[in-house]
């Protein structure tokens, strides 16, 4: 499939600018940092640069195509909070409903304190501190905790094999690492949120995503599973082992990073693409390519709308957008790295102060990355979307970093 694209000049970007990302990305690959990308940017409603280097299996000789099929790991959130705030627009629950009013045994988990000891919640957990990360819970692969051990333990989020009823119900008999809405913690609560579509819809995670936002935006390869006759689109992994799989620390992943790395791994057992009644979740799971996913950022940026289907509502997008931190939660720490200039709104994070964020961007921009080096950003001020793709699990190396340099560098209205 090849992805039509407007002359840059026409929507005020360069194109001789644009040409620098494909000079860079294909130096990752020759530098072995990665085997393969896709890059995709959209201003103003048009493609205006859409590029593949290298492989999507180096070790079959396969190119990166257009039509390459990506685990997308985290970039699930944001379209998994998305789905939740439909049920929002529907008066079906409201943001500071307790979660144990959906999910009753979520009532009952106990807080974890420094010295051992369980507490009640002081507060019960909302559904707004599952978008937001002020839950209490975590991840398996954080370390500032006991409660990350016990996580990985009981394999909540990776074991292909669990429902997510069946994880979620898990999750819930382990205690918070936090108290609910105390500090800003990366954390599972977007899988809660997933499994609050299933109660409160009534219908499979996996089948509300395709009705209510696959289908209408024309997103025909996303989803929890790939068919076996699209299998060969698939891109390979490469990397570390499995980050979420494995249950590796961040401090084991960093360490093992700053040595070098680039081998092909298996992530089939933890990241399946053939389970789909059983493989759903909200953190992580669903498989896309950057056609798809450029849909549903580019309705992101229209207010709710593609090619004339509205998907959400304009004032839940400016809801789910503005930052719903406190001063006193911010700067938030992700994986070590204090995130300067920015907020975090209901399922992504927001930028609040351009020069804080160390990078170019404007004030209101969002988006989110995935593990393996998946990464989008939406730009309302300059109505920009840019979008990379690749398969690099883990890496301290930051290709989706220079995609985004190169992206505002080439604005030139």
């Amino acid at each position: 499939m090849t992805t039509n694209t407007t002359r840059p000049e026409a929507v005020g970007m360069s194109s001789d600018r644009l040409d620098r990302i494909g000079t860079v990305m294909q130096c990752y690959v020759d530098d072995g940092v990665i085997a393969g990308a896709s890059t995709m940017i959209s201003r103003r409603g048009q493609i205006v640069h859409s590029e593949q280097v290298g492989h999507r299996d180096r070790e079959a000789d396969l190119a990166m195509t257009p039509d390459t099929i990506f685990r997308i790991y985290s970039m699930t959130k944001p379209i998994v909070s998305t789905a939740l705030m439909l049920l929002h627009e529907e008066a079906r629950f409201q943001l500071e409903h307790p979660v144990a009013q959906y999910l009753p045994a979520f009532g009952a988990t106990p807080v974890l304190e420094a010295d051992g000891s369980l507490v009640a919640q002081a507060r019960p957990m909302e559904i707004r501190d599952l978008l937001t990360h002020t839950s209490g819970l975590t991840y398996d692969f954080m370390e500032d905790t006991p409660v990350g051990e016990m996580y990985r333990q009981a394999r909540i989020m990776n074991d292909a094999s669990r429902t997510l009823e069946d994880a979620i119900d898990t999750l819930a008999e382990i205690p918070l690492a936090t108290q609910p809405g105390a500090r800003w913690h990366y954390s599972v609560g977007i899988d809660v949120a997933a499994r609050l579509i299933e109660v409160i819809s009534g219908q499979s995670l996996g089948d509300f995503l395709k009705e209510r936002i696959f289908d209408p935006l024309g997103m025909p390869d996303t989803g929890f599973s790939v068919a076996d006759s699209e299998l060969d689109r698939v891109a390979a992994m490469y990397g570390l082992p499995d980050l979420v799989g494995e249950g590796h620390t961040a401090s084991a992943l960093v360490e093992a990073a700053l040595s070098g790395f680039n081998e092909r791994i298996d992530v089939s057992a933890t990241y399946p693409t053939s389970a789909p009644g059983v493989w759903a979740r909200g953190g992580l799971g669903l498989f896309s390519t950057t056609d798809d996913y450029m849909r549903f950022a580019q309705m992101m940026l229209n207010r709710g709308e593609l090619d004339g289907t509205r998907v959400v509502g304009r004032k839940t997008l400016e809801l789910m957008h503005t930052n719903h931190l406190p001063a006193d939660l911010m700067p938030f720490e992700l994986v070590g790295r204090l995130q300067g200039g920015l907020g975090f709104g209901l399922g992504s994070r927001v930028m609040l102060d351009v020069a804080a964020s160390a990078g170019p961007g404007s004030v209101g921009e969002y988006g989110w990355a995935g593990a393996a080096k998946t990464y989008y950003f939406v730009d309302p001020a300059e109505e920009l979307v840019g979008l990379f793709m690749s398969q690099y699990m883990t890496g301290v190396q930051l290709p989706d970093r220079d995609m985004r340099s190169l992206t505002y560098q080439a604005i030139i209205d």
